[in-house]
């Protein structure tokens, strides 16, 4: 079974203008833009002044090591397993590896939840 990481930042998720006011060397900054909006999710601490829409109640965890491509629903898996609890997640993939959000108020249930399924959860 795989390890889960609690990361100790709180997160936000917001819509920005653009991302001129974002330090992108800075740890657990995502972005992501299509046609319509340019999105961030950053430590509460980082989230810029020229965000449009903000949401401070993440907390976030990581999938340990670095995955395989081939490797087939590892994402699936883990938000069914918290979907059956009632627990919605913000799921963000980078090369290596997947991040799970969860609101704040569910994230040690969700430790909880994916610890009883086998998950090494990680101190």
């Amino acid at each position: 079974m795989l390890t889960i990481k609690p990361i100790t930042e709180e997160f936000a998720v917001c819509q920005v203008e653009d991302y001129s006011q974002v330090n992108l060397e800075n740890p657990f900054v995502f972005t992501g833009a299509t046609d319509d909006e340019k999105s961030l999710v950053c430590p509460i601490a980082l989230v810029p002044e020229n965000a449009l829409s903000v949401d401070k109640t993440w907390s976030a965890f990581r999938i340990e090591g670095v995955l395989d491509f081939s490797l087939i629903g590892i994402l699936s898996k883990i938000s069914s397993l918290l979907a059956e609890n009632n627990i919605g997640i913000f799921a963000i993939s980078t090369y290596n590896t997947d991040y799970i959000l969860t609101k704040t108020t569910d994230f040690q249930s969700a430790l909880r939840v994916l610890e009883e399924a086998g998950y090494q959860i990680l101190g």
